[in-house]
């Protein structure tokens, strides 16, 4: 049987988990000495809650490889094939510990960790394709092989509404120029082809906004895609997002995620982003 792993960094709808029988690891979060596992311990509004109350940001740390040998075996039987879909090895080694449980599990999995080079909602519909592939009677091989091309065609623009979050975090270090500036500015980021790099400074969250619009529509123009707006405890200006974009694309689906603990933590609440992925 396939099995489909994902890890904290990803989105998925509420949904999809049980439809397309998605299992996540969870992301540690680290609150001073204590540790949560991310939604089994510690859901959005009480990670949100903990930082309003200590008024500092967590640190996050992917699941160790011991972690990973445990989730494998809750989530599967001896025999299995493990298709273990990742954050990008750029920004996490949640890829790396995936492998490593990889390794000690050969004999009793075949598990096969893929570095989605992306993140967020990007990796759960990786997820979800995988599995409608599988269905339609695709090899494992043939899953892997189209995961592989679609990995670089898929776009993550984000805009942040604070800085705050990422100074006090430390952890994207893409950001420093801007951090470096005015903390006024909003900042535009775009996840490409595993890198997290600060495309612009816009003064405005309006033109924010729009301006990553532009920017997919530049990229993308008539083709046919799947839409999707993350947003970090700001569902009216996620839903304000997809509402505009969705005049711009042609889009076959869209929807509209909360962005994950683990991300959040290190661009803050109020960060908004449109995620473009070809169909």
């Amino acid at each position: 049987m396939l099995r489909i792993v994902t890890d904290g960094a990803a989105d998925i709808l509420p949904e999809w988990q049980k439809e397309f029988g998605i299992e996540m690891i969870p992301v540690n979060i680290l609150f001073g000495e204590k540790s949560y596992l991310q939604g089994a311990e510690l859901d959005n509004e009480g990670f949100y809650k903990l930082v309003d109350e200590t008024k500092r940001i967590p640190k996050t740390a992917q699941p160790s490889p011991h972690q990973f040998v445990e989730f494998y075996r809750k989530v599967a039987q001896k025999g299995d094939t493990i298709l273990s879909i990742h954050i990008t090895a750029k920004l996490s080694g949640t890829y790396a510990s995936a492998i490593s449980a990889a390794e000690e599990l050969k004999g009793e999995f075949n598990v096969i960790p893929v570095d989605s080079a992306c993140g967020s909602l990007g990796i759960g519909l990786m997820c979800r394709e995988a599995r409608k592939l599988e269905r339609a009677g695709k090899t494992v091989d043939e899953i892997v092989r189209y995961l592989e091309e679609i990995k670089g065609q898929v776009r993550v623009i984000l805009t942040l509404d604070t800085l705050e979050y990422a100074k006090m975090s430390g952890r994207v270090k893409t950001l420093q120029a801007a951090l470096a500036s005015v903390l006024n500015v909003k900042p535009i980021a775009i996840l490409r082809n595993g890198d997290l790099n600060m495309a612009e400074r816009v003064r405005t969250r309006k033109a924010a906004l729009e301006r990553v619009i532009e920017i997919a529509k530049e990229e993308y123009g008539d083709k046919p895609v799947y839409l999707a707006v993350v947003h970090a405890r700001d569902p009216k200006s996620g839903q304000g997002l997809l509402e505009d974009a969705k005049k711009y694309f042609n889009h076959k689906e869209t929807m509209l995620s909360e962005l994950s603990i683990s991300i959040a933590a290190n661009l803050g609440p109020g960060t908004v982003g449109l995620i473009v992925y070809p169909v």
